[in-house]
């Protein structure tokens, strides 16, 4: 849903055409998700469909262009002024893998923790290295790649990435404090404790 507003957002400061949309929406948010040019189209006919948008002609290459109508700027800062709602989380597979883990023998919950815990401070030193990227870019605190506060749009996307490894460390942390101190009552972690059996 959150791509549908943001292609909203970007028609809203001026008529663009699809594969300008998918560019502006992929270098504002530092390329952090995937989006398909084809998405970014099919978007497009929806929001005409629901007279959010119309067709607003050509530009100098022959792109056809969507403006944003009156009730697309209406839904826009409908959805700006609605906070995030945070009662259904989406799954966590981290969390869903611990919380099976615990209870499966043969797995050293411990060393899945420790491998996890790895690969987030991997991520976070990635993130801080692209950060240091976009702060040395210059010239580019109005007018950058992505339009009038491109810069600034990149760094936001990429702190609250930052902020999320760093809780997830620390949650990590806080599930080996756990288990040093649970260790006697888990599953036996070693492979004789469930034999796996092949299938001929």
């Amino acid at each position: 849903m959150s791509i549908r507003y943001a292609l909203l957002a970007l028609l809203g400061m001026a008529p663009r055409y699809g594969s300008q949309l998918h560019r502006e929406f992929m270098s504002r948010t530092g390329s952090t998700w995937p989006l398909n040019v084809g998405q970014v189209y099919s978007t497009l006919a929806r929001f005409e469909r629901d007279g959010l948008a119309v067709s607003d002609g050509e530009d100098s290459a022959g792109h056809a262009l969507y403006g944003i109508t009156d009730a697309g700027r209406e839904e826009l800062h409908s959805w700006c002024e609605r906070p995030v709602d945070r009662t259904s989380p989406p799954r966590d597979e981290l969390a869903i893998k611990l919380a099976m883990a615990i209870c499966s023998s043969g797995v050293d919950v411990r060393a899945v923790v420790q491998g996890q815990r790895h690969h987030t401070v991997k991520a976070m030193q990635d993130c801080m290295r692209l950060k240091a990227q976009i702060a040395a870019e210059e010239g580019e605190d109005a007018e950058g790649v992505g339009g009038p506060g491109g810069r600034l749009a990149r760094l936001l996307v990429l702190d609250q990435m930052i902020f999320r490894v760093a809780a997830e460390l620390q949650w990590l942390h806080h599930c080996e404090m756990r288990l040093a101190r649970l260790a006697p009552s888990l599953p036996d972690p070693s492979p004789q404790a469930s034999p796996v059996r092949l299938r001929p």
